[in-house]
């Protein structure tokens, strides 16, 4: 375990979200080290090792020859979302600490997987969630910890992309059995995992509906998700996930004081803008477009540093990926249904 210096990574994973976002996060890290690359196309590791100075890179098949390397003090878990419990429980073997891609995993008996090979190793699990580091986000979640807006009554959120099968899109991302999902694991769980985040609740129960305007593209996987999320005191959530429409996304939070919204909020190459109106005044802040995963692989690294439980870590994980379970369910049934029940 590092316990000083960088942290040595290697990443395993090279789609377009590891080769565009998050190689280039270490060029921008003060705390981590890319130190090698883990790939299923070997020819685009050695490319992509050269491009962005890991030492060495292995294909999947060699994946345990990756967890031998005495410099890999933890892996990036980038792969398509049936292998983040596979790759997770070999990491842990090994003793290396485990920072995954949202979202943890297909089911929860993966997750709990994933989270008791991690404790029995005494290795830290951290699920990407990059809200948790991002200055607008913070700003927004420390609005409602010190009661600026009040009493919380309502979300709103929303994330939308639009994605079909092409050159760039990995065609797992439309195989349920891989995927898991669609719209939902793959933009959605930024609305549940950031609202319920900066909220600081736990929802009850959850509603949907789901539909798609192109069923042979959407036969096994969801492309808009509309859900309702109902807390124990009264507060609603509403949000949105689309694979359909153009780019945008938004969280807008109001309580009896006063609301705030972040727009855009979860894309990680806009410019940001938190606004909204506490106490009859309105208030408007911006901020630059940054590298939101050098943060993210800073702050893992901090906590492998210090022997210190992340934040989010695997039980935040697991939770999302239940309300998840329960919105499909409840899409699949037409009726609200409990979350975890």
């Amino acid at each position: 375990m590092a316990t000083s210096g960088r942290v040595g990574y290697a990443v395993v994973g090279l789609g377009h979200f590891g080769e565009h976002v998050v190689l280039p996060g270490f060029r921008n890290s003060r705390k981590a080290k890319l130190v090698a690359l883990v790939s299923g196309d070997e020819r685009k590791a050695r490319r992509l090792a050269g491009k962005f100075g890991a030492s060495d890179y292995y294909d999947y098949g060699d994946y345990a020859l990756c967890l031998n390397h005495p410099h890999v003090d933890a892996v990036y878990i980038a792969s398509n979302n049936s292998t983040h419990a596979e790759f997770t429980v070999k990491a842990a073997a090994a003793g290396k600490h485990v920072l995954c891609e949202k979202p943890m995993a297909n089911s929860i008996e993966e997750c709990q997987q994933m989270i008791d090979a991690c404790r029995a190793n005494h290795v830290r699990l951290m699920i990407a969630y990059r809200k948790y580091f991002e200055p607008a986000s913070l700003d927004l979640k420390m609005l409602v910890e010190r009661g600026k807006l009040g009493r919380l009554k309502i979300i709103h959120s929303a994330f939308s992309i639009y994605l079909r099968p092409g050159p760039k899109v990995g065609r797992w991302h439309f195989d349920r059995r891989l995927a898991g999902g669609g719209a939902l694991p793959d933009v959605g769980v930024y609305c549940i995992n950031t609202a319920l985040w900066v909220a600081g609740k736990q929802p009850l129960e959850a509603a949907a509906y789901q539909w798609t305007a192109d069923p042979e593209v959407f036969s096994e996987v969801d492309e808009h998700v509309a859900f309702r999320l109902n807390f124990p005191d009264g507060l609603v959530m509403q949000a949105t996930a689309s694979w359909g429409a153009a780019p945008a996304s938004f969280l807008h939070v109001i309580g009896e004081k006063g609301c705030a919204t972040l727009d855009p909020a979860f894309e990680y190459d806009e410019e940001r803008r938190l606004y909204g109106r506490i106490g009859g005044r309105w208030f408007e802040k911006r901020y630059k477009v940054m590298n939101e995963l050098a943060l993210e692989l800073d702050g893992f690294a901090d906590c492998v540093r210090r022997n210190r439980e992340p934040e989010p870590n695997g039980t935040v994980g697991l939770r999302d990926v239940a309300v998840m379970q329960a919105i499909y369910r409840a899409a699949r049934e037409g009726r609200p249904v409990p979350i975890g029940g």
